[in-house]
């Protein structure tokens, strides 16, 4: 189909390994379900490409050897890259990645810089033998040199010497120092290391890298270090401390200053054949200035990753394709894109190439996937190989249009014995005659409900439980109840995009008067147009209890009633309360998995008194008109819920939700 087909604007890609599991793929994307291996997207125009090297942290025991043994290309090029450390290296690089016994460890410093080097410029050739080629490179720290390399600024051979003995140099730092990420703006960072004031005077600490929007890393003085982290700590900001014991990018770097000079002295730069965004300047550069000096500003100055990004989205460079055995960069990068204006309908894709434990073709695959999806079309035959076989395909089916009028349908459910059920995500009330029963029904999709898409976790669209919670009370008030005494969530429901999955709420009889139990279920639409009752595979995700008292929403889980201070009338925020900064808590949701989108980014303020946390919660104003059909908007209630979860520390409430 990629060869021999016109490549649409909807696009899917399933990566397998034998007939089942191509198989197990295409049912799933038939049916609009989720399954490993399956990759879709909707293509725009990529703009032009930027191949991204990262400096270190994408290391791992074993990368990226699996692709020694299938990909001849690779192992070529990492040959090629062994060949040319060897003058400079007193190990092997073979060895040290497989982990040989009498290897050096990866964790030093002058061995970890030269693999991951190696690493970086055969992956960025694999990538180049398939068709997806650079436009602009930009490199982080070390990863520059990789970055100079594959846009023609230096030989292998110069490369491989400014890696191999700069980072010998860098051994005589070890031990005198350290690094800490700390997900804040890089000016709230200064602002925060200028409170310090005397512990972190002169040159103790330095800002290292301006990774993201909210990515920053700081290195300098260990014990410096320890008294940032413990003043973040007090801030609840998650700040960390980054596997290293020397200070890169910091003052400590120009104790190393002549040695780094005289021994790169011979370096002789050519003029690049594709851009080179610089993180030392944080914009274009011309490749001619990278010589000995470059190279030592380069260890000593300031990663500027998120000025240079910026730089290339102004460009047109719309596709970041990090070249590297882990992604380290890409969430710093997502943050500098969506923290900048590309213009309204423009597409932008960041993408890995490996991950850890991860090394082989079926994780570039993968990743040259999600390329596809999003309007990137690599060199099929070079994917494929030369010993694809190619069959005759038959030709589209024809796609009939019915132009005959038909009886209008309608949403009116009365025609088929039902009663509206009153809800935006419920269709039809049913009283069975039994007495006892009330079912009610629905049908959910991203078509349907595309607001339901900004809720997904690690890229997979998830009703959310404040939904189940609405739900429920809305089957309580058909039934004349008014709370939730008990509602436990028994499994995901997956929101397909465009295949619906039917939903049907069961309110039967209780254990006693006054209690009603409920049970919400589902099954794909597809299932029950096409399969007999038999086939219908129903999974239930949620079982409760209604009850009719005079009091309110409460629970047996998550989510329980509190009483509201007694002094909170009339005063707002609330006196004594002080505010908690709300600032970067989507994009800390984000790296842990957690994707909102606009819609449940409802959390715009909140504050804390003792054990209390008070918050304020909106809807965009395109939710605003349905909200009133709602109990309570599933995207409100889970807003409100993000200031418990997000920001109170898992310590004072004794557990990690």
């Amino acid at each position: 189909l990629a060869t021999t087909r016109t490549a649409f604007e909807h696009r899917a890609l399933v990566v397998g390994s034998d007939r089942a599991e191509f198989l197990t793929g295409l049912q799933a994307l038939s049916r609009g379900e989720q399954a490993a291996g399956l990759v879709e997207g909707v293509a725009g125009d990529p703009g032009k490409t930027v191949f991204v090297f990262p400096g270190q942290g994408a290391q791992w025991a074993g990368m990226a050897v699996e692709l020694l043994g299938t990909s001849p290309v690779f192992a070529e090029q990492l040959a090629a890259c062994a060949d040319a450390l060897a003058p400079f290296v007193d190990w092997s690089l073979i060895d040290v990645l497989r982990g040989h016994p009498d290897a050096p460890a990866l964790e030093r410093v002058d061995v970890v810089q030269p693999a991951l080097f190696a690493i970086m410029v055969s992956l960025a050739r694999l990538w180049q033998s398939l068709g997806v080629h650079p436009d602009a490179v930009i490199g982080h720290s070390q990863g520059e040199i990789a970055a100079a390399h594959i846009a023609g600024a230096l030989t292998l051979e110069d490369a491989a010497k400014i890696v191999a003995l700069r980072s010998h140099a860098l051994r005589e730092l070890a031990g005198h120092g350290g690094m800490v990420a700390i997900p804040l703006p890089a000016a709230t960072v200064a602002e925060q290391l200028a409170r310090l004031g005397d512990r972190v005077n002169g040159d103790r600490v330095n800002i290292a890298a301006i990774n993201g929007s909210h990515s920053t890393v700081v290195s300098g003085d260990p014990d410096t270090l320890d008294d940032i982290l413990d003043a973040y700590a007090t801030q609840n900001v998650p700040a960390r401390k980054i596997p290293v014991d020397y200070a890169s990018h910091s003052a400590q770097v120009e104790n190393i200053r002549e040695k780094v000079l005289g021994l790169l002295a011979d370096v002789t730069p050519r003029p690049a054949t594709i851009a080179f965004y610089s993180t030392v300047t944080g914009m274009l550069l011309d490749t001619t200035e990278l010589t000995a000096d470059y190279w030592y500003r380069n260890l000593r100055q300031t990663v500027r990753l998120d000025p240079a990004v910026r730089a290339a989205l102004a460009g047109g460079h719309r596709t970041f394709v990090e070249t590297s055995s882990h992604p380290v960069l890409t969430v710093g990068i997502q943050q500098t894109i969506d923290d900048t204006s590309v213009g309204e309908n423009t597409t932008t894709t960041v993408t890995g190439t490996l991950r850890r434990h991860e090394g082989g073709w079926r994780r570039l695959s993968t990743s040259l996937a999600h390329l596809h999806v999003h309007g990137i079309s690599p060199d099929w035959t070079a994917v494929f190989g030369p010993a694809a076989r190619r069959t005759d395909l038959p030709t589209y089916a024809f796609q009939r249009e019915r132009h005959w009028l038909a009886a209008p349908t309608g949403n009116d459910v009365t025609a088929a014995g039902l009663d509206p059920a009153g809800h935006p995500l419920l269709a039809a009330a049913l009283p069975l005659a039994d007495g006892d029963t009330v079912l009610l029904t629905g049908q959910l999709s991203l078509a349907a409900h595309p607001w339901l898409a900004d809720h997904a976790v690690s890229g997979t669209v998830l009703l959310p439980a404040s939904a189940f919670v609405d739900l429920a009370l809305h089957a309580a008030d058909q039934v004349g109840c008014d709370e939730i005494a008990e509602l436990t969530l028994e499994a995901p429901l997956v929101v397909p995009d465009a295949v619906g999955i039917r939903l049907q709420l069961i309110v039967g009889a209780g254990d006693d008067p006054g209690r009603r139990t409920v049970s919400i279920h589902s099954c794909p639409a597809s299932t029950l147009v096409e399969g007999t009752r038999s086939d219908r595979a129903w999974t239930r995700h949620a079982t409760g209890i209604l009850t009719s008292t005079d009091g309110v929403l409460t629970g047996t889980g998550t989510i329980a009633s509190v009483p509201a201070p007694d002094d909170l009338a009339g005063a707002w925020p609330p006196v004594g309360a002080s505010a908690v900064d709300v600032t970067g808590l989507y994009q800390r949701l984000a790296a842990r998995g957690y994707d909102y989108g606009p819609v449940f980014q409802g959390l715009r303020a909140a504050w804390r008194r003792g054990d209390d946390v008070f918050a304020e919660v909106h809807l965009p104003p395109g939710q605003q008109a349905d909200a009133g059909r709602f109990g309570l908007h599933p995207a409100l209630l889970d807003a409100a819920l993000h200031a418990a979860v997000g920001l109170v520390p898992a310590s004072e409430t004794g557990t990690e939700t």
